[in-house]
């Protein structure tokens, strides 16, 4: 009885063991490398080149924004950045970290902020059919001084 008991726990170890395997080999790595390409040209399109067309071209009319200060859908983002851009000259995207899960791009950009000052930004994007339906993001401007020796960057 112990044997059989040792020999099925076995089995069920080994199943969980190859199946979890099975699982990450099943990720479609080249939809994630073409939406990470289609985030960092978004990116590049809408906030270095200050295009607002980009809006149109790659976000979903209904996308939803998990930032607080900025409401759902394309036309509050055009909104936004019409404000937002007045006056800001074209700039290069820094992309410091990206990756791709699924249909979730994230990406890790050093730029700056309004008043000149760096900024770190994290941003994570959700696809569908090639087109971002969903945004979180973290701003966080870079401090003159750290507690640790580590760069943001």
């Amino acid at each position: 009885m112990k044997k059989t008991i040792l020999k099925i726990s076995f089995l069920l170890i080994a199943f969980s063991i190859f199946g979890n395997a099975n699982a990450q080999a099943k990720r479609n790595t080249k939809q994630e490398e073409a939406n990470k390409k289609l985030v960092v040209t978004f990116y590049q399109k809408l906030f270095g080149d200050k295009d607002f067309s980009a809006i149109d071209q790659y976000l979903a009319k209904d996308y939803i924004q998990h930032n607080p200060a900025v409401a759902d859908g394309s036309q509050a983002l055009k909104e936004g950045v019409k404000i937002w851009f007045a006056g800001a000259p074209k700039e290069k995207i820094n992309v410091q970290h990206i990756a791709a899960d699924g249909d979730l791009v994230f990406i890790h950009l050093k730029s700056k902020g309004a008043d000149g000052k760096p900024i770190s930004v994290i941003d994570i994007f959700r696809l569908k059919n090639n087109k971002i339906v969903e945004h979180w993001d973290v701003i966080q401007t870079v401090p003159d001084t750290a507690a640790n020796a580590h760069p943001m960057f």
